[in-house]
């Protein structure tokens, strides 16, 4: 398994799947932050709503929420109180859930867990008038049996990155499928510099999720069936395994994929990391380099990004349903100023909405406009709302056992698709 990253905008897609705790079935979660329910805020608020929020890791982004919250008492004569939570955030979220207390507003990812025990509510007339606006991909995320429980705030993904003028002096094109990327890897690595970077296990944190999407696979089927107990599963693997031993991955560097260091400092030519990373390659690097999407390896498959996003949603328990609903359509849905400060101000992210992401000068041309164009046509859900933690953990046991130990694929295919089985039998029975 991977180990932990701190839950910030730039380590949301690296920890997908964390928040299926939050929904919470109990367990050691309820010791993690004692009786502290978080109706402090709302009940000493003169009949406000609180509001809460993860420690971002961009400088700006608390500043800007509180903002927000004063610009809407300012506009409605209701205040709003913004909680800043560092440290173990959907530990502290679920425990607060539980208790039956909890913010009124909050930002997670969403699971079927959470809505059928009660925690959420349904947002559909919040998102209505805005709603054919949302990218799809990112808005199913956020949907339960057809209905909408969370506005999503901001889109985060990952991309290949790929130095210009290392393949141009190899007389090397990007790669558009897998065994492409493989022979160019292999190609470009010298004494100095290694073929590809995609974290120190080789990936399989990361790239297991891409594997499955470039042999036409995925997590969960549409009928909430595995959706990686195929043959094809296995070929995929096999493939990372491959190029865990070709000699041409970097494993050994100072810091994991998600920092772009070792990218920057010309010691791969390949590198999968985050959209976040932009903003800094770009002022190392100017020009010379270009992103791509995770290729394709067979004719069923198709290149792929990992997208995911916080969402913002209404606490079922809240005693100020309807305030909070639309406090979040005011601040969500309407303040279109906000969302697009929120995006782009603070880092580097893409605008959940179409519209804001086509009008944003600072997504029009470049590295930007490919990343824009990569979630709207080949974004991929990193976290679907059934991909419990169980099933997530008993994947990624199996990428690591069969790309880092060489354990035959086809048998831990078999083995972690019968444990994903079996909780979605639990979740759906």
């Amino acid at each position: 398994m991977p180990a932990p990253v701190p839950v910030n905008r730039r380590g949301f897609l690296s920890a997908a799947g964390m928040a299926a705790l939050a929904a919470g079935l109990g367990g050691p979660l309820l010791a993690a932050c004692g009786s502290n329910t978080g109706r402090g805020n709302s009940s000493g608020n003169g009949g406000g709503i609180s509001q809460w929020y993860h420690a971002y890791g961009e400088a700006g982004v608390q500043q800007a929420v509180e903002r927000y919250a004063k610009a809407y008492q300012d506009a409605t004569g209701k205040s709003v109180s913004v909680q800043w939570n560092p440290g173990d955030y959907d530990s502290k979220l679920a425990t607060s859930l539980l208790s039956g207390g909890g913010p009124d507003v909050f930002e997670s990812t969403l699971s079927v867990a959470r809505v059928r025990a009660g925690q959420v509510v349904p947002l559909d007339d919040v998102i209505a008038p805005a709603k054919d606006d949302f990218t799809a991909t990112i808005l199913a995320t956020h949907t339960v049996d057809g209905q909408v429980y969370g506005i999503p705030q901001a889109v985060d993904t990952q991309m290949l990155f790929y130095r210009k003028s290392m393949l141009d002096a190899a007389g090397i094109t990007p790669p558009s499928t897998v065994d492409e990327l493989v022979d160019a890897a292999r190609r470009l690595t010298t004494d100095k510099v290694k073929g590809l970077f995609a974290g120190n296990d080789g990936g399989a944190a990361t790239l297991g999720g891409p594997s499955l999407w470039s042999v036409g696979l995925d997590y969960v089927t549409p009928d909430h069936k595995p959706g990686f107990d195929d043959p094809a599963a296995a070929t995929a693997l096999g493939k990372l395994r491959e190029l865990y031993t070709s000699n041409s991955m970097l494993l050994g560097a100072v810091k994991d994929w998600a920092e772009p260091d070792a990218f920057i400092q010309g010691l791969v030519a390949f590198q999968w990391t985050g959209l976040w990373a932009v903003p800094a390659v770009q002022q190392a690097l100017g020009d010379d380099f270009g992103v791509l999407p995770w290729p394709k390896l067979t004719d069923a498959g198709a290149p792929s990004v990992p997208v995911g996003a916080f969402g913002a949603m209404v606490n079922a328990k809240s005693q100020h349903v309807d305030d909070a609903k639309a406090f979040v359509k005011w601040l969500w849905v309407d303040r279109t100023e906000y969302q697009e400060d929120f995006n782009l101000a603070y880092g580097f992210h893409i605008p959940p909405r179409a519209s804001l992401a086509d009008k944003a000068d600072k997504l029009k041309t470049g590295v930007a406009a490919d990343s824009v164009r990569f979630v709207r046509d080949h974004g991929k859900a990193s976290n679907p709302v059934d991909w419990t933690q169980g099933a997530r953990t008993a994947f990624l046991d199996a990428v690591s056992k069969v790309v880092r130990e060489g354990a035959d694929p086809a048998t831990e295919i078999r083995a972690a698709a019968q444990k994903a089985q079996d909780e979605l039998t639990r979740l759906y029975s």
